[in-house]
């Protein structure tokens, strides 16, 4: 039986996921709105890489529409997951898996942790709960995207470069309490059928603040700057903050036995190698768009506060990027 998939939310990377799974094959059904659904249902997704534009023409309609699938997929912006987290219970069923594919700490992270937070919820990331209630954390995956993907216009996105997508459990596979191996091979094998570069994760946790670890700086300091990284970067001033903010999320790591093995000049290194890109705060800011503080860099302040971790060069920027997101 062809196994179904909902994406919720197709921006750029809901977008660039639906087209890899029409292509391997699967049912595929997204939940979207005004000028996005209304240009899917006009001219169906298209999605623009290596020189090809291919549409597609996957199911549109509200949860309740849609009804219970095998995989959901969460790629909304993630300052508006907890509000619409219960609006997508339609979607879930007893043996669904669902998959988080939002920018920085999710609200799964510290379940079954083991440390000295472990189970607690975040009131940057998901204030109130709703994500823990909505979302079986015995079926749940998480996901680290290393790609660049922007939206051309509602409907229409450019993958300019695509590297991997990670997978993984935050409980070993096939353990009580965390998802089986079957529905990840299943995933795995469906986006690399689907032209997308999937890996399994052995640590999810630490691949997703990995990841962070760069994007908590980069990206609102790029929207205070207005500014692409390389630029960026060029001034001294703001290069070592950077290194400041990266040092005090170490201690964070440290703590949590998440630390990385590189240094903060070298992370720094590889976002320079990359070129003077836009981050995705940057181009929401430059749109009037919100942007996601809270899960990036409020997340990180709340974690070290929990700590008794002093964060003063985070906490500064944090109060700067609420201002200017205000």
């Amino acid at each position: 039986m062809t196994a179904s998939v909902a994406i919720v939310g197709a921006g750029a990377i809901g977008a660039w996921l639906a087209d890899a799974f029409d292509r391997a094959g699967w049912r595929v059904s997204i939940v979207a709105r005004g000028a996005t659904l209304d240009a899917v249902r006009t001219a169906g997704l298209r999605v623009e890489q290596d020189g090809e534009i291919r549409t597609s023409r996957p199911l549109l309609g509200s949860p309740s529409d849609l009804g219970v699938h095998d995989f959901v997929i969460l790629s909304v912006k993630a300052q508006f997951l907890s509000e619409l987290a219960p609006q997508l219970e339609p979607l879930i069923g007893p043996a669904t898996v669902v998959v988080s594919g939002t920018n920085g700490i999710p609200w799964w992270f510290f379940q079954n942790f083991g440390a000295a937070i472990a189970n607690r919820t975040l009131q940057s990331v998901d204030p109130g709960g709703s994500q823990a209630r909505a979302f079986p954390p015995d079926r749940t995956l998480g996901s680290v995207v290393h790609a660049s993907v922007r939206v051309e216009s509602p409907g229409h996105v450019h993958v300019v470069a695509s590297d991997r997508l990670i997978l993984g459990t935050p409980g070993a596979l096939g353990a009580p309490g965390g998802a089986s191996s079957a529905p990840l091979e299943s995933l795995v094998h469906a986006l690399r059928a689907g032209r997308i570069n999937a890996q399994v994760s052995t640590d999810i946790r630490r691949d997703v603040w990995t990841k962070l670890w760069g994007n908590m700086t980069m990206n609102p300091l790029s929207a205070l700057t207005r500014r692409g990284t390389s630029t960026m970067l060029a001034n001294e001033d703001v290069r070592e903050l950077c290194i400041r903010m990266m040092q005090e999320m170490q201690l964070c790591a440290q703590r949590l036995n998440l630390a990385v093995a590189i240094t903060p000049e070298e992370r720094i290194g590889v976002t320079q190698r990359l070129g003077d890109f836009k981050t995705s705060m940057l181009a929401d800011i430059e749109a009037g768009r919100p942007l996601e503080i809270d899960p990036q860099l409020g997340a990180v302040v709340e974690i070290a506060g929990m700590l008794d971790i002093p964060t003063p060069f985070l906490r500064a920027v944090l109060g700067l990027a609420r201002l200017a997101s205000a």
